[in-house]
């Protein structure tokens, strides 16, 4: 599942967030990084979707494959016979890489914010499933 802005979504699996917490700027006077905590959302804990955005990025081989493929879209009927056979030859061997990415999905990160007031950051997409 692909979340949207704007979509309901709820926890698939329970988080447990641990670490050093600051006090709030305004805060009663507190020593920064002092305060350990620990967090759990319960799996099932719904939210609304406020931002998506993908987290996908290109390997050199599929940006190369991209490149030869538009050039030979673009001007292979102007190549010469043994040019153009050349660079089919190297984009066949870069297409393997191309398929896997194609295929593979977009992966997304997202914004939501719980009801229970809490906002989940640059969260990986798939933890959740539409409420």
């Amino acid at each position: 599942m692909t979340p949207k802005e704007g979509q309901r979504v709820r926890l698939t699996v329970e988080l447990e967030l641990t670490g050093r917490l600051t006090v709030a700027v305004g805060s009663p006077a507190g020593e920064p990084g002092a305060v350990v905590g620990s967090l759990r959302l319960a799996a099932g804990t719904e939210g609304t979707v406020e931002e998506v955005r993908e987290d996908r990025q290109e390997s050199q081989e599929v940006r190369e494959y991209l490149r030869l493929k538009s050039l030979l879209d673009d001007f292979g009927h102007q190549m010469p016979p043994g040019s153009r056979t050349q660079l089919e030859e190297q984009i066949g061997s870069l297409e393997p890489a191309w398929i896997a990415y194609r295929d593979g999905g977009i992966p997304v990160r997202v914004r939501v914010r719980l009801d229970n007031g809490f906002v989940l950051h640059d969260t990986s997409g798939d933890l959740f499933a539409p409420a």
